[in-house]
């Protein structure tokens, strides 16, 4: 069986969204697309290529009149008037906003270690407006019924054949895998990293080693890093602007006493900066990158 990557999904959309949005996102509902309830509106459709082991598959996002609206509003902070059309700044915003959700997505499916999904890497191909009477040549439509601060916001989303068995909970096509051969498996690499994929470590920690549990470690968490000249940093003063080489959709390095030893994502807790782990290598190799 393909593995599923519904929920996954799911939990990335709303994500990207509530971050990008400053807006509290939830997906209530998956279901086939109604077509007939669109006839009448406008969309900005993102032809998205997602690649992984040797499968290329197409993806469609398809933002309605009053989502596309509403995305770029909540984006620049409720500033200025609501817009009734959808135009070119609205489509660039929306194409921001779904380039951010299928990177974070294919971050998350990567750190997963799934067998049949390695190296997943997504890339806008293109963001165009296009009429309701489009979907009606698309196959494979799902409507995903968001909810942003309880406002219903719909979005729809069109598989290609390929990708429909790894979405199986939302489309229901499953694969049957091929008789399974005996290989030795290799711990994937990510920036180094091997992934413990939440499974215990074979190898045994000393006892001893419980001796040091109490000892105090300092967590910090790194958004980006620049190279830059004296000479600038001497120039600086209140409300500089500093540009990063760490793109929006890339994942935050987790050091432990300056050393890195995994990958996450910022989240918002209680109304404080969290973060949630996408990549940490297994315990053993933790111990080794502190130098216990």
């Amino acid at each position: 069986m393909s593995s599923d990557l519904s929920n996954l999904f799911k939990s990335e959309l709303s994500n990207t969204l509530e971050q990008l949005l400053s807006k509290s996102s939830i997906v209530e509902t998956v279901s086939p697309a109604q077509i007939d309830t669109y006839s009448s509106t406008q969309f900005i459709e993102c032809n998205v290529n997602f690649d992984f082991k040797d499968i290329s598959s197409t993806c469609l996002f398809f933002i309605p009149t009053i989502s596309a609206v509403k995305f770029e509003y909540f984006m620049l902070g409720g500033m200025g008037d609501l817009k009734e059309h959808i135009d070119d700044e609205i489509t660039d915003a929306v194409n921001e906003i779904v380039s951010n959700i299928c990177g974070s997505f294919s971050t998350t499916v990567n750190a997963q270690g799934f067998d049949d999904i390695k190296s997943l890497k997504s890339e806008i191909k293109s963001a165009t407006i296009v009429e309701g009477s489009k979907l009606n040549s698309v196959s494979n439509l799902y409507e995903f019924m968001l909810s942003l601060d309880n406002e219903k916001l719909p979005i729809i989303l069109s598989f290609d054949e390929r990708m429909l068995p790894f979405f199986s909970a939302i489309t229901g096509v499953e694969s049957v895998a091929p008789s399974a051969e005996v290989h030795n498996v290799t711990a994937p690499v990510f920036n180094e990293l091997p992934s413990s994929n939440n499974v215990e470590s074979t190898v045994k920690t000393p006892k001893n080693l419980e001796l040091l549990y109490s000892i105090k470690l300092k967590l910090s968490v790194r958004l980006g890093t620049k190279v830059v000249l004296l000479k600038d940093i001497l120039t600086w003063d209140v409300g500089e602007i500093i540009e990063l080489e760490q793109m929006v959709n890339e994942p935050l390095e987790i050091l432990v006493n300056g050393v890195k030893i995994g990958e996450g994502e910022a989240v918002i807790v209680e109304g404080k900066f969290g973060l949630k782990v996408r990549k940490i290598g297994n315990a053993s190799l933790r111990l080794n990158q502190i130098g216990l």
